[in-house]
């Protein structure tokens, strides 16, 4: 059928239905189950209506001001009108929100209301450390208290849909998104999956604080080849079932209602138009009743992949895939109507993807009360507000990892002291924003220097020393690095050598890390490095804060600098965090949930890798598995971090020493506070598979608890393992769980602890 004559029976049909569905709208009855209530919708939409459910445009333009005349812009206006617009992305605001959904309810022939969606990533307008600072604070409640505090004010301001969270695992540092996740391990990062899903959602989704939540990229994203950006991955089954799809298995059995689809190809396909993923395992093996939607214009990129050779392939091969939602390729709008028409894609697919972006909405209240986020007092009310500055602030010091203290230089004395305080990013107020703050307004965050002028008894002296950075900071530009301007060096050395303490704050600016910022060295960026040198040698007590994105490559302030705070980019109260920290008023607990690599040449490296054939020096000779110019070791281990006072692990017990298939084996281990002050632990449980029909890692992290200890107080801590955690999936995707030894360790890092072994029958 051509398109004019098309849309002459289009016309039609809907003067023919739209009386009785005036009289009729029985998909509104609350007496009745959502599914019957889709049901009823869906037999009154027209193929052109549902297919509209399927597109998603960006608001680019002011709803609330004059409405567009011309161009792609009226385009969406007319398609807003028509109902062929089933979400919008970055339209905020509850006036801007409210302008359009009026349009979609009160002019559209069927009254389907839009959802919002909105890149909540690590907060909203007041923001959290970035995910991947969250992840050190292994505190999965602070962790969903973040999500939840930032579905809050999302939803305050008119969304009810984050497209998060980000649940890749990544061991590439190079990799700029790897600040987006919760780091390099699957098991950490499924309990901090549910942990996020969980808290943007709460336990009722039709509450208006709550917004449906998206599990991102699926998958394989983390593993782009060289740390490069859209790259593509290639990867056998046994790392997808075992390292990358269990974090999104996470998320759905926490109820994630979202899913996103990923840039990359993975093994050959993009994952847009990858049937096995979405089909087979999404919503077939898992059941995900959700729905799907694309990465920005992925759809549309399948053609430059070479995989689909125009809109039209590119729009069939994506929906008989299982891709549910265009975002941003206008393909579907476009396409679809034809290709079911000519028989291309059975009406069924369509049904299908209609249903699922229904059935949110239907969960999310929108039928019921289409403007029911549309609140502006409560949007008032709750931006900014205390209680979410309280929470981010907490969220912030728990990130905080104390990577070294050589003579307890740390903390600082309250008084008494002259401390110069150096480096450009000590003063900035932009970069511990991070990445990913698109709500956010610049230079809202509280600098260090403001946090440490809070304590007064002491004689504070800021000098920048060094640009890091040279003109304007933005998320959709390069950022350009600061590298031959060192005409601050002089007077940073004047005030750092007459003082009693030098705290230095360097790192990366605040888009130096996120979408596109792969790196190849992994430094302190441009003459940061030279700065820190000149430094250390007018004054060796030193106190190094780290701002950054991703892990740092750092051998040389290792060496030489006898504290190194990571400090992470930490929201909008990142100076208050680092200055509570550096003062003792709270003890740091984080933990590394990357491993820091010694040079960028070892990476990815990663703590739970294959042994290989070699893996030591046995015969005293070259041929082993070992770089020749540097160790093969990590800098700082995946689970390190250290605190203010110390930690001893004694009496670790097993309840016996053989189990059989099925049953539980129970553990525990006594941790002491042996230090002066009170603190807490992250005590980590690992275990190795030592002989298995797969090869498995040398260890994997299997149990962890955070538990607070007074100083000289003992803890038992208790660990079950199930199934659940001696299992591994085959290369056909089928769980086993093999007998034989099983190795254990715990301890407060991944390379030390006690160690035991027991027997499963």
């Amino acid at each position: 059928m051509n398109k004019s004559l098309r849309q002459s029976t289009t016309i039609l049909m809907l003067i023919f239905i739209t009386g009785s569905y005036a009289q009729s709208k029985k998909h509104l009855d609350k007496s009745k189950s959502i599914e019957e209530r889709i049901s009823l919708l869906i037999n009154e939409m027209t193929l052109d209506e549902k297919v509209g459910q399927m597109n998603q445009y960006n608001g680019s333009w002011d709803f609330t001001g004059p409405l567009p005349e011309s161009g792609s812009e009226e385009e969406k206006y007319e398609h807003i009108k028509k109902g062929w617009v089933g979400s919008m992305l970055s339209v905020r605001g509850t006036k801007k929100v409210r302008a359009v959904q009026k349009i979609a309810v009160e002019e559209s022939r069927l009254g389907i209301p839009i959802i919002f969606g909105f890149d909540v990533i690590h907060g909203y307008k007041t923001l959290s450390p970035i995910p991947l600072a969250e992840a050190a604070s292994w505190d999965l409640e602070a962790i969903k208290m973040s999500a939840s505090v930032a579905a809050d004010e999302a939803s305050a301001s008119g969304l009810n849909w984050t497209f998060g969270p980000n649940v890749d695992i990544s061991n590439d540092a190079r990799w700029g998104r790897v600040m987006e996740g919760a780091g390099e391990d699957t098991y950490l990062g499924t309990k901090i999956a549910r942990a996020r899903v969980t808290g943007f959602q709460g336990e009722n989704l039709d509450a208006n604080n709550t917004i449906a939540s998206c599990a991102k990229h699926f998958a394989g994203y983390g593993f782009a080849e060289a740390g490069l950006e859209y790259n593509s991955v290639e990867m056998s089954h046994s790392k997808l079932y075992n390292v990358v799809l269990p974090t999104f298995k996470a998320a759905v059995d926490a109820g994630v209602r979202t899913f996103m689809n990923s840039f990359n190809t993975l093994n050959g396909i993009p994952a847009t138009g990858d049937y096995f993923l979405q089909r087979d395992i999404l919503k077939g093996d898992w059941g995900f009743d959700g729905y799907v939607v694309s990465d920005w214009a992925s759809i549309r990129e399948m053609i430059v992949h070479g995989f689909a050779a125009d809109g039209a392939d590119a729009s069939a091969k994506a929906v008989k895939a299982g891709s549910d939602m265009d975002m941003e390729s206008h393909l579907y709008v476009k396409e679809l109507v034809d290709l079911v028409e000519n028989g291309t894609v059975e009406e069924r697919l369509i049904d299908d993807a209609v249903r699922r972006i229904l059935r949110v909405k239907f969960e999310l209240g929108l039928f019921d009360d289409p403007y029911r986020y549309c609140n502006e007092e409560r949007e008032k009310a709750t931006i900014g507000n205390q209680a979410i500055n309280s929470a981010v602030l907490d969220m912030a010091k728990k990130s905080i990892v104390l990577l070294k203290n050589e003579g307890d230089l740390l903390p600082l004395k309250k008084s008494g002291q002259k401390i110069a305080l150096i480096g450009a990013l000590a003063a900035d107020k932009n970069s511990p924003l991070g990445s990913w703050r698109i709500a956010a307004d610049d230079n809202t965050a509280v600098s260090v220097l403001e946090g440490m002028k809070q304590y007064k008894n002491n004689k504070l002296i800021y000098e920048k020393g060094t640009d890091v950075s040279i003109g304007k900071q933005s998320f959709v530009e390069e950022v350009k690095i600061n590298t031959d301007d060192f005409s601050g060096f002089e007077a940073a050395e004047k005030v750092a050598k007459g003082a009693d303490v030098v705290v230095m704050v360097l790192g990366e600016v605040g888009f130096q890390s996120g979408e596109a910022r792969s790196r190849t060295e992994l430094g302190l960026p441009g003459n940061q490095q030279q700065l820190l040198e000149a430094i250390y040698k007018v004054n060796k007590n030193i106190v190094l804060v780290l701002n950054n994105g991703r892990p740092l490559a750092l051998p040389w302030a290792a060496e030489h600098i006898p504290a190194i705070v990571e400090a992470w980019q930490l929201g909008t109260q990142t100076g208050n965090a680092v200055a509570q920290v550096l003062y003792g008023d709270y003890n740091p607990s984080g933990k590394l949930p990357m491993s820091f690599p010694r040079n960028v040449g070892q990476c990815p490296i990663y703590y739970n890798h294959l042994n290989t054939g070699r893996p030591a020096n046995t015969q005293d000779n070259v041929f082993w598995s070992h770089y020749i110019d540097v160790e093969k070791t990590p800098l700082f281990p995946f689970g390190y971090g250290l605190s203010y006072t110390t930690f001893k692990y004694k009496n670790l017990k097993l309840e016996k020493s053989k189990y059989k298939k099925g049953d539980v084996v129970k553990l525990s281990v006594e941790v002491s506070n042996t230090g002066n002050l009170d603190g807490k632990e992250v005590v980590q449980l690992y275990i190795n598979d030592p002989v298995a029909s797969i090869v498995r890692p040398v260890k994997q992290l299997k149990g962890f608890e955070l538990i607070k200890l007074k100083k000289g107080e003992t803890k038992t801590v208790k660990f079950t393992l199930t199934d659940a955690e001696l299992g591994f999936f085959n290369n056909k995707g089928e769980y086993l769980v093999e007998s034989g030894i099983f190795n254990i360790m715990v301890g407060g890092q991944s390379d030390k602890g006690l160690k035991d072994k027991f027997e499963l029958e």
